[in-house]
């Protein structure tokens, strides 16, 4: 069954170091300035993996945190990469015949994320933007410049995996 047009998908992507057993203050920023921007009608998506065995994953701890409103709340503990993140969470952009993607992420990562998102959606019509939550890391944005380049390496890599449309 098609959902109403005015569905969107709210993505928040994960962000941890390690730790076990709670979120890391950049994920919980991310998880905090999502819940004030989703509305009842949307669909919501917290994604990230657990980086230590036995560990919750990021998407179970931001369940759990989760205070928002939501029409659904989808739990992706699966994916590791930006790209995996955002192509499982194609799959509930394509169930709920969502229009619009709404990509929540820190400054320094959105450009990325928009872009594979947009590569990701580029044949289906849907709208892909992002925001974030206040604050910035001069460090991470480093780290993150030195990842653009493996972008269309992930973007091939995800196609291969069954997950173009």
């Amino acid at each position: 069954m098609k959902a109403p047009r005015g569905v969107r998908v709210v993505v928040v992507l994960g962000y941890s170091d390690g730790a076990r057993g709670e979120l890391h203050p950049v994920c919980a920023a991310r998880l905090t300035h999502a819940a004030e921007l989703t509305t009842a009608d949307d669909v919501v998506v917290l994604s990230g993996w657990a980086r230590a065995p036995h560990a919750p994953s990021e998407a179970e701890l931001m369940h759990a945190s989760w205070r928002g409103p939501a029409r659904e709340v989808v739990v992706d503990p699966d994916a590791r990469t930006t790209v995996e993140n955002l192509a499982n969470a194609l799959n509930d952009v394509l169930r709920v015949g969502a229009m619009e993607v709404l990509i929540v992420t820190s400054a320094w990562h959105e450009a990325r994320a928009k872009a594979a998102l947009r590569w990701l959606v580029r044949h289906t019509g849907v709208k892909v933007r992002s925001t974030s939550p206040p604050g910035a890391s001069r460090r991470a944005l480093l780290r993150e410049l030195t990842l653009w380049p493996l972008l269309p390496f992930q973007l091939w890599w995800a196609g291969r995996k069954s997950w173009r449309i």
